[in-house]
């Protein structure tokens, strides 16, 4: 099925997106979120918090070790490890534009 434009917009784009047809009536969360905690030379620290009716239901911080390159105690949760990498690297994109690009690849 193609999605237009607007159905995103309207539907599946902002803030919980509880009228987009695509949505699984039983999920773990509505939300997963994330912010810097911390930031140094040798660490990034992430909080993050998955919600679910507006509520938090698990939270806590990681953190990746920018020498090793790997997260230090990585997420136990498949999707909370993929969904912090991408933010960890879109972070790095914005923050250390002299790390290459093939180094965040391999993360």
């Amino acid at each position: 099925m193609a999605v237009q434009p607007p159905h995103i917009r309207d539907l599946c784009n902002l803030g919980y997106a509880t009228d987009c047809p695509h949505l699984p009536a039983t999920r773990d969360w509505d939300a997963v979120r994330f912010s810097v905690a911390s930031s140094s030379t040798e660490q990034i620290t992430l909080s993050y918090v998955c919600e679910l009716g507006h509520a938090p239901l698990e939270y806590g911080t990681l953190s990746y070790d920018l020498r090793g390159e790997a997260w230090q105690h990585a997420p136990k949760d498949p999707r909370v490890n993929r969904l912090a990498t991408s933010y960890l690297h879109a972070y790095r994109a914005r923050h250390q534009p002299s790390v290459p690009e093939s180094d965040l690849a391999n993360s």
